[in-house]
């Protein structure tokens, strides 16, 4: 019996092939956190104490202040020292070499926001012959980037990289003020508030009233919280993007003698200049302040003032 002729065989895909979905995408995986280099975390801790330090400090110092072996130290010192990132002087102590100061006169060249300070911190009128200056907010403290010193002698020096606590300062209030109170515990901590003198903030109750108080008004107060008889009016400067201050501009007058017409030219002339930065920078027009926004518009300003200095001065406000 005949038997019926076998289909070649073909390589061709049946149809039903055609039809299967493509393989799962790989999940994505969660990036890691950046490794630190143990050598450069060691050596910019160093760096750090060194600026921190207002005196000279020995090798026995630094490895109790950094907790490293004074070998570790030894090394790291002797190669900045080398470099001229550090200095030692004929007592064996160790202070900041003159090479960061071009590393801190670059960055400001480079800094957008320490441009816009410098173009608009001499044209406010009302500020001419006060101390004014520019800060950021690192945690619980305030830093001070820039500073143009007025003609009237203060109680306090300043000087630009110098931190104090935010809560005790008008420009780390009115930064902390464009948080909400959830990001305002998150960057102050758990522990108890610091004060610098007996007008200090001593509840988060008084300062949850203050911040309200900023947000409702636009500008913060320190009234001789930094320093006995001295008072200080900020303002928050905003950038293009998020609702949170970038920086903040404050002015530091003696307390005895300031008329309520000075003050209210003082605070209209802070706000103004924090308004001009925030121009710069591509913030959107300013409305009333709450949290998370951007501060009410201040009344027009005269021009006019001496040019802004960065030159170091010793602790800021």
């Amino acid at each position: 019996m005949p038997t019926a002729a076998a289909k070649p065989i073909t390589d061709k895909p049946r149809d039903t092939d055609r039809s299967l979905p493509p393989p799962p995408s790989p999940s994505p995986r969660t990036p890691r956190a950046p490794r630190l280099v143990p050598a450069v975390e060691r050596t910019s801790r160093l760096l750090d104490a060194l600026a921190d330090a207002h005196e000279p400090l020995s090798l026995a110092e630094l490895a109790r202040r950094l907790t490293l072996p004074r070998s570790s130290l030894h090394g790291l010192l002797a190669t900045l020292v080398e470099l001229d990132l550090a200095r030692r002087n004929d007592q064996a102590e160790f202070t900041l070499g003159p090479r960061a100061l071009r590393w801190a006169d670059a960055f400001t060249a480079q800094s957008d926001l320490m441009r816009a300070f410098d173009a608009h911190a001499h044209r406010i009128a009302a500020l001419g012959t006060e101390t004014i200056m520019l800060a950021t907010l690192e945690g619980r403290e305030v830093t001070y980037l820039a500073c143009r010193q007025g003609s009237r002698p203060l109680a306090v020096n300043f000087r630009v990289g110098g931190r104090f606590p935010a809560i005790c300062t008008s420009s780390g209030k009115a930064m902390l003020a464009s948080l909400d109170d959830k990001a305002v515990t998150q960057a102050l901590g758990d522990g108890p508030l610091p004060r610098l003198t007996r007008h200090g903030i001593a509840s988060f109750a008084s300062l949850r009233r203050q911040l309200a108080d900023v947000r409702r008004d636009g500008h913060a107060i320190d009234d001789e919280e930094t320093a006995e008889g001295m008072q200080c009016f900020g303002a928050p400067v905003f950038g293009a993007r998020g609702a949170a201050a970038v920086a903040a501009v404050a002015v530091s007058v003696i307390k005895a003698g300031l008329t309520a017409k000075r003050r209210t030219e003082l605070i209209q002339g802070i706000r103004q200049l924090a308004t001009n930065i925030s121009t710069e920078l591509g913030a959107p027009p300013p409305a009333t302040m709450t949290a998370g926004s951007h501060p009410t518009t201040p009344k027009p300003r005269a021009s006019g003032t001496p040019r802004a200095s960065r030159i170091a001065i010793s602790t800021p406000h």
